[in-house]
C-alpha cells in the first residue's frame, strides 16, 4: 500500500531541558517545510515542568491509541527528556511513527561517556577521554585528577548527558579542572574530560535511505559533503553555535578528497555502529592526515542557523525534501517492526 502524499504531523518541541528554547526555534523551522510540503501539522509542547500540551491544553495519551490521530510524530527534542530515549520509549508505547534514532540508540548517544566506549570497542579513532561520576568524585578527587592529568591541558570537562556545549569548560590550568567539574555535577551524576585537538572541527550529516532509494541495495543511509566550523572565539561554544556570527561554516569543508572520503566513512560507520536511524550528525577533528569523532547527535538543530540542514542541502536535498524525507523513514520503520513476532 503506497503512502498518502499528505501526512498528518505531530511536531513535538520545548522538553524539560536546558536546549527547550533551542527546540522550540527548531520546531519553528521544521513546522514550516512540512507546511511547504503539504503537511498538515499538529504542534505539541512539551512544557518546562514536562506536561504535553496541545492548543494550550494538557493532552492526555493512552498507551496503544497513537498521537491525536498523527501518521507520525516527529520530536524535534534537544537534550535530556527529549534527545535520551524517555520520549522515544514513550512513542513506542503509543505505538505511533517517529522521526529519529529509536530508544537505544538514543539512550546511547546522549551518554557521551558510553557514546566513546562503544567506538572505542569498534576501534574507531577519537578524542582521548575519561568518564568521572559524581560518587567516585566527592570520594576520591586526588586520585582522579592524577588519573586526569594524562590527558594533559588544555582539557574540556562536560556534562555527560547535555548537548548544545550547555555547561563545558575549558580547563587550561591544573586548579582549575576540580572547579570545572563540580560545575559539571551541577547538571550531570556523570561527566566527561576530554584532551584538546589541534585539528580543525569538521561536521557530516548523515541521513536514511529509504528502501525503494537505496542504490546500491543495502546503502540506508548517505553522508553529506562535509562542512568545516570557523570559529570568531576561542572554542565552539553555545554562542557560537547560535548566535549570528558567531561561526562561519565552509561547505566543503577545507580539507583533501582524501580525508573528505574519510570523514564520510567514519560518519556512516559511527552512524550504523551506535544503531542510529533516519538522521544524525557526527562531528570530527581534522589534523593533518588524522581524523578522529568527537561525538554523534542524534537530534541535531534544525534552526535557521543549525549546521545539519545546511549539510544536507548542500548535497542536493533542499529542507522541504528533507523533513519529508525523515517522516517517511520513520513510516517505513513502524511498519518493518509491526511485522515482527515479539
Amino acid at each position: 500500500m503506497s503512502e498518502p502524499q499528505r501526512l498528518t504531523i505531530a511536531l513535538l518541541a520545548g522538553g524539560r531541558s536546558s536546549e527547550h528554547e533551542i527546540s522550540l526555534a527548531s520546531a519553528r523551522a521544521v513546522r514550516a517545510g512540512l507546511l511547504a510540503g503539504g503537511h498538515e501539522v499538529l504542534a505539541v509542547t512539551i512544557a518546562r515542568d514536562g506536561k504535553w500540551l496541545y492548543d494550550g491544553t494538557p493532552l492526555s495519551i493512552c498507551p496503544g491509541e497513537g498521537l491525536l490521530g498523527a501518521d507520525v510524530a516527529f520530536p524535534v527534542l534537544h537534550g535530556p527528556f527529549g534527545e535520551d530515549g524517555t520520549v522515544q520509549g514513550a512513542l513506542e508505547m503509543l505505538d505511533v511513527a517517529y522521526v529519529g534514532a529509536g530508544v537505544s540508540a538514543s539512550a546511547l548517544c546522549m551518554n557521551k561517556v558510553l557514546f566513546k566506549d562503544l567506538m572505542s570497542a569498534e576501534g574507531i579513532p577519537q578524542v582521548d577521554y575519561e568518564g568521572v561520576s559524581e560518587a567516585r568524585w566527592r570520594t576520591d578527587r586526588e586520585r582522579i585528577e592524577q588519573e586526569l592529568s594524562r590527558l594533559g591541558l588544555p582539557a574540556f570537562v562536560k556534562p555527560a548527558h547535555l548537548g548544545s556545549s550547555v555547561g563545558i569548560v575549558k580547563v587550561t590550568h591544573r586548579d582549575e579542572l576540580a572547579v570545572a567539574l563540580d560545575a559539571a555535577f551541577t547538571h550531570d551524576a556523570l561527566a566527561i574530560v576530554e584532551a584538546a585537538s589541534s585539528g580543525v572541527e569538521v561536521e557530516c550529516a548523515v541521513l536514511g535511505v529509504l528502501s525503494q532509494q537505496q542504490t546500491p541495495p543495502g546503502a540506508a543511509a548517505l553522508a553529506s559533503v562535509p562542512g568545516q566550523i570557523c570559529l570568531h572565539g576561542d572554542w565552539y561554544d553555545y554562542s557560537a553555535k547560535y548566535e549570528p556570527g558567531g561561526m562561519e561554516l565552509l561547505v566543503p569543508a577545507k580539507i583533501s578528497a582524501q580525508l573528505h572520503q574519510r570523514v564520510q566513512d567514519l560518519a556512516i560507520e559511527v552512524f550504523t555502529a551506535s544503531g542510529c536511524e533516519g538522521l544524525a550528525r557526527v562531528d570530527f577533528f581534522v589534523g593533518g592526515e588524522q581524523v578522529l569523532v568527537n561525538e554523534l547527535n542524534t537530534m541535531p538543530g534544525f534552526t535557521p542557523t543549525s549546521v545539519y540542514p545546511k549539510l544536507i542541502t548542500a548535497s542536493g536535498i533542499d529542507y522541504t525534501e528533507l523533513v519529508d524525507r525523515l517522516c517517511r523513514l520513520a513510516l517505513e520503520r513502524h511498519r518493518r517492526r509491526a511485522a515482527y513476532r515479539y
